[in-house]
């Protein structure tokens, strides 16, 4: 295949094409949704890395690989998370798309 006739999945997509994806390629894109979702509140809480680390119990250089979306946190550390960044962990994960969100616990 030469590169005029080669075309990117998304371009695919949007001509009706089906795309399939690699699982890593599925997975790497959910933990870096998550490590968004976790940058986004904790901006919106004014917190710090440190700050937060020490609110979920875990380490500065853990929440910043978790933004980054290099590590995939575990259900109890998820539920810490929640917890720290007082809100709740909304999760949805579907054949074809996926979303995390976090929803502010009211004041």
């Amino acid at each position: 295949m030469n590169h005029s006739t080669w075309r990117t999945r998304r371009a695919r997509q949007l001509a009706g094409e089906t795309v399939e994806y690699d699982q890593e390629y599925v997975d790497a894109r959910l933990a870096g949704d998550l490590g968004q979702a976790v940058y986004n509140r904790r901006i919106e809480l004014g917190l710090s890395q440190a700050d937060l680390a020490e609110r979920a119990g875990m380490t500065q250089p853990q929440v910043s690989r978790m933004e980054g979306g290099d590590t995939v946190p575990t259900l109890p550390l998820l539920r810490r998370l929640a917890k720290a960044l007082e809100g709740t962990l909304n999760l949805t994960i579907d054949e074809d798309d996926s979303h995390v969100t976090f929803t502010p616990h009211a004041a």
